[in-house]
C-alpha cells in the first residue's frame, strides 16, 4: 500500500468515529478543538477545560508528557499522528479517563513504556519504527477495544497471547522494510479478530511465509504485494493464499497494490476460486509478462462476487480474447472491472448466472454485448465512463436482457437520433442514468415503458415535448443542470414524487405546479436564475403551503437574479403588494374611487351648483391677492356707509321710495350699486368693496331677489365676510314672501340664514311701518366721523 493509500485509510476511520462520538456530544465550539497542520512543535498550554475532541496531527511534536493533557479530565479523542514522537509512556493517560480514541500513527516511536492503560476502544500505534510488536501485557484490560493499530518489524507468537482472548472488530498490522529476515510463520494465529488488515514493506519482493489465516477472521486484506522478478511465480504468496482453505469463516478478501505476471494473476484467481471465499477484490494492480493461462477451472467455488479495479500492464500485444472469455464465463453473481482500460467484452457462452456487471470507467463501444442472448439473469449493468455514442445501439443490446431492472449509461457521449424509429428497451428496465452526455430533448421519445427512475442530469435538454406519453410510471425523474426555462407539471408523469430540476434556466416556476402534481414528496429547484416578478410571487406563495421537506434547499438556494436591484435576495423575503400584481384589482382600486368621485362631483354640480362657487371663490382670492399690492396703512379698514343695500332690479321701485328716503333722512349713508361703483373696477371687485365699507349689508328678498344672479353674488360676498371679519353684518328685509320651493338650490346659504337669522318683514299695514323703521334705524345706528366710525351699535 502506498503511503497516501495508507492515508486515506486512516482518516477514513478517524473521521466515521469522530462522527459517531460526537453525535453524543454537544455542539458548542469548545468541545472541538482542531490544531492540525499548524507547525506546532509542543502540545499547546492554552487548551479549554471543555475538551473533548484534541487534533494536533501533522505538526512537528516529538514528546507528549503528562502535564501537557493533564487538566484535559473530559477528552475522549486524541489525535496525534503524523508527528516525531519516539517515546511514549503510557502513564500520561492516567488521568484521562474518559479517553476512548488514540491515534499515535505515522511517528517515529520505538518503545513505549507501559502501564495500567486506559479501556480504549480504538489505539493506533501503525507506521511507528517498533521492532516487536508493541503490544502491553496489559493491552488485556482493554476490553472495549474494537481497533488495534500495529507496526513491527519481527513477529512473534507470544507477542498477541496478552490479547488473544479479547475480540477486537480489526486490526490493522504495517509490517517494516526489514521484515522477514527473523520470521515466525505462526505470530498471528493467537489474534482474535475479525477483519485483519495485513501491509507488507513497499517495494519488497514477496518472500515471506507469514500464516494468515486467522482463524477468527471474516474479513482479510493484504497490501503490497510485488511478486515479478520471481523465476517461479508468485510461489510465495500462492503458498500463503493456499492456506485459506484452513479458514471456514473467512469470507472476504481484498488483495491492495498489487505488482505481478499475467499469469500469477489468474493463477491467483484460480486459487481463490477453490477456497470459501465470497467476496475477492483486487484494486489497483500492476500486471508484467505475457498471458499463457488459457484454461480456467469454473468448478467447485463459493464466489459470488469479483471487483477488479485499477489495473494497468505494460504489454499491448495480449491474446485480449482469452481474458475476456475467461471474465465472461465466470459462474458467479457479481462482476466488476473497472479502471481497467477494457476495449471490449465478450458474451458468455452458455446462460450466464451474472445479476450484476459493472465495466465502469473502461473504453467500451456500443458494440459490447451486441446480439448477446445469454445475460437472461442480468438485473444491473454500469457502464458508467466508457465511449458508448449511440443510444439506439444501447436500445437493442438490452432487448435481450429479460430480467434487466438497472441500467447506468451515465458520462459517455451518447445522442439519439429520432429517425431510427421505435426503441426497444427492455421491458423489465425500471432504473435508468443517462446523466452526462449530449442528449436532447428527443430523448424523451426513447424511454423504456416502464421505467421508474430516470437520471438525465447534466445533459442538453432545454424541455419536455408535449406530446410525449407511456411515463405514467415514472417516479424519480432528475434533470439537473440542463437549459430547462420551465418547471415542468405533471401531465405526463401522473406518479412523479421525486424532481430534480436545479442548474437550469428556470426563471418564472408555475405556480400551478403543486397542483399539477399532487404525488410530489421532494422537489429541488434551487440554483436557478429566478426572476422576481409577480408571477414568481404565486410560486412563492405555494411553496409556503406544502411542507417544509418537500422542497429541497429552501430557502438558501433559492434567490433571485433578476432584476438587478433584487439580485441576491433569498425568494422568501422577495415581497411585491396585491395591488400592483392583480390588473383587476388596479383597475378598481382607481376606476371604483374615479366613479365615485365622478358621481359627487356631478350631485355637487348639480344640487348645489359648485361651479358657481368655484367661480366665486376664484374671483375673491383674486381680489385678496390684489388687495395685497396696496400699502399697508391703505389697508386699514375705513367704514364710509351706514349700509350696503342688495336688491332685484325688479324691487327698485320699493327701495328708491321707501327705503332710501326713511334711512337717508336720518343722516344714514346709503351704498347703491348704481351710484357707488367705481368705474373700470369688475362688478365683483366692487361688490366687495362697497360691503367692506358698510357697517352692514341689507338684503331686501322677495321672489326677484332669488332670481337674481348678482344678488346672489353680493350674498355670498357679504356672508363670507361675516366668517371672515368675525362680525354680524347681515340684515335681511323680506319684502314679500318666498316659498320654499322657489328658492334654486345654489340659494342655500339663504335657506340657512332665513332659518337661523332673525329678520325684518315688511309690513303691509301702514300703522305698523313706524315700528319697522325704527327697528331698521336702530340696527344701523352708528356714528360715521370722516373716513373713520367709532361702532356702537345695538343687536336686533
Amino acid at each position: 500500500m502506498t503511503k497516501k493509500n495508507s492515508n486515506i485509510f486512516h482518516f477514513a476511520i478517524i473521521f466515521i468515529l469522530i462522527l459517531e462520538i460526537r453525535t453524543q456530544l454537544s455542539d458548542e465550539s469548545e468541545f472541538l478543538i482542531d490544531r492540525s497542520k499548524t507547525g506546532l512543535t509542543y502540545v499547546p498550554k492554552d487548551l479549554s477545560l471543555e475538551t473533548t475532541i484534541l487534533d494536533i496531527s501533522h505538526n512537528y511534536i516529538s514528546e507528549l508528557q503528562m502535564p501537557d493533557i493533564l487538566s484535559l479530565s473530559k477528552l475522549k479523542i486524541l489525535i496525534i499522528s503524523h508527528n516525531r514522537i519516539q517515546y511514549l509512556d503510557m502513564s500520561v493517560f492516567q488521568f484521562n479517563q474518559k479517553l476512548e480514541y488514540l491515534d499515535l500513527s505515522h511517528n517515529n516511536l520505538e518503545t513505549i513504556s507501559c502501564h495500567p492503560t486506559l479501556n480504549l476502544k480504538h489505539l493506533d500505534l501503525s507506521f511507528n519504527a517498533f521492532d516487536a510488536l508493541p503490544i502491553c501485557q496489559e493491552f488485556g484490560n482493554m476490553s472495549q477495544l474494537e481497533f488495534l493499530g500495529l507496526s513491527a518489524t519481527q513477529l512473534q507468537k507470544s507477542s498477541v497471547r496478552s490479547i488473544a482472548h479479547l475480540r477486537i472488530s480489526k486490526v490493522l498490522l504495517v509490517l517494516g522494510d526489514t521484515y522477514g529476515e527473523r520470521e515466525d510463520a505462526e505470530s498471528l494465529q493467537d489474534l482474535n479478530t475479525q477483519s485483519l488488515h495485513i501491509i507488507f514493506p513497499t517495494g519488497k519482493e514477496f518472500h515471506f511465509i507469514l500464516d494468515v489465516s486467522v482463524s477468527t477472521t471474516v474479513s482479510l486484506e493484504l497490501s503490497n504485494v510485488k511478486c515479478v522478478l520471481d523465476d517461479n511465480g508468485c510461489s510465495y504468496f500462492e503458498n500463503v493464499l493456499s492456506k485459506l482453505q484452513k479458514n471456514s469463516r473467512l469470507s472476504n478478501l481484498t488483495l491492495n497494490n498489487i505488482e505481478i505476471t499475467w499469469n500469477s494473476f489468474f493463477t491467483i484467481l484460480q486459487l481463490v476460486w477453490r477456497t470459501n471465499i465470497e467476496y475477492f477484490s483486487i484494486s489497483n494492480v500492476k500486471l508484467q509478462g505475457y498471458l499463457g493461462f488459457t484454461d480456467f477451472d469454473y468448478s467447485d467455488t463459493s464466489l459470488k462476487a469479483l471487483s477488479i479495479h485499477k489495473v494497468v500492464h505494460d504489454v499491448f500485444s495480449l491474446p485480449q480474447g482469452s481474458i475476456y472469455k475467461i471474465l465472461s464465463n465466470m459462474n458467479i453473481q457479481h462482476l466488476t472491472v473497472s479502471a481497467a482500460h477494457m476495449v471490449h467484452m465478450v458474451c458468455p457462452s452458455q446462460v450466464s448466472p451474472f445479476l450484476y456487471l459493472n465495466f465502469s470507467s473502461n473504453l467500451l463501444t456500443d458494440m459490447v454485448f451486441k446480439n448477446c442472448t445469454n445475460l437472461a439473469n442480468l438485473k444491473t449493468l454500469i457502464l458508467q465512463k466508457n465511449q458508448l455514442k449511440e443510444l439506439a445501439n444501447i436500445v437493442q443490446m438490452t432487448q435481450e436482457m429479460k430480467s434487466l431492472q438497472q441500467l447506468d449509461v451515465s458520462q459517455n457521449s451518447l445522442i439519439y437520433d429520432e429517425s431510427e424509429g421505435n426503441c426497444p428497451w427492455a421491458r423489465s428496465l425500471s432504473s435508468l442514468n443517462m446523466s452526462s452526455n449530449i442528449l436532447t430533448d428527443s430523448v424523451f421519445r426513447c424511454l423504456p415503458p416502464r421505467i421508474k427512475v430516470l437520471d438525465l442530469h447534466n445533459n442538453r435538454i432545454r424541455s419536455i415535448p408535449k406530446d410525449v406519453t407511456g411515463l405514467g410510471t415514472l417516479q424519480e425523474l432528475n434533470l439537473a443542470s440542463n437549459s430547462l426555462a420551465h418547471l415542468p407539471g405533471c401531465g405526463i408523469f401522473s406518479s412523479l414524487s421525486i424532481l430534480i430540476i436545479d442548474y437550469n434556466s428556470i426563471s418564472n416556476p408555475s405556480a400551478d405546479f403543486f397542483q399539477s402534481c399532487q404525488k410530489i414528496r421532494s422537489l429541488k429547484a434551487g440554483n436557478n436564475p429566478f426572476q422576481c416578478s409577480c408571477e414568481l410571487r404565486e410560486f412563492i406563495q405555494s411553496v409556503g403551503q406544502v411542507s417544509s421537506e418537500v422542497v429541497e434547499g429552501w430557502p438558501d438556494s433559492y434567490k433571485c437574479d433578476y432584476p438587478e436591484s433584487y439580485k441576491g435576495t433569498p425568494l422568501k423575503d422577495f415581497h411585491v403588494s396585491e395591488l400592483s400584481c392583480n390588473t383587476a384589482l388596479l383597475i378598481a382600486t382607481i376606476v371604483v374611487p374615479g366613479l365615485v368621485l365622478a358621481v359627487t362631483m356631478t350631485v355637487l354640480c348639480i344640487y348645489l351648483d359648485l361651479p358657481w362657487y368655484l367661480r366665486m371663490v376664484c374671483q375673491w382670492t383674486q381680489t385678496r391677492r390684489r388687495a395685497r399690492n396696496v400699502p399697508s396703512e391703505e389697508l386699514q379698514r375705513t367704514l364710509q356707509f351706514h349700509a350696503f343695500i342688495s336688491y332685484s332690479g325688479h324691487d327698485s321701485a320699493w327701495v328708491k321710495n321707501e327705503l332710501i328716503p326713511n334711512l337717508e333722512k336720518e343722516d344714514i349713508r346709503i351704498c347703491l350699486h348704481e351710484r357707488n361703483f367705481v368705474a373700470g373696477k369688475s362688478i365683483v371687485e366692487n361688490i366687495i368693496n362697497c360691503i367692506e365699507k358698510s357697517y352692514k349689508s341689507i338684503f331686501v328678498l322677495s321672489p326677484n331677489f332669488v332670481q337674481s344672479e348678482w344678488c346672489h353674488y353680493e350674498l355670498y360676498f357679504a356672508h363670507h365676510n361675516l366668517f371672515h371679519e368675525g362680525s354680524n353684518n347681515l340684515i335681511l328685509i323680506l319684502l314679500d314672501p318666498i316659498p320654499q320651493y322657489s328658492i334654486p338650490n345654489s340659494y342655500h346659504k339663504l335657506r340657512a340664514l332665513m332659518a337661523q337669522r332673525t329678520y325684518l318683514e315688511w309690513p303691509k299695514e301702514k300703522s305698523k311701518r313706524g315700528l319697522f323703521w325704527a327697528n331698521l334705524r336702530a340696527s344701523i345706528n352708528i356714528k360715521l366721523m370722516g373716513k373713520a366710525a367709532e361702532i356702537s351699535y345695538t343687536e336686533i
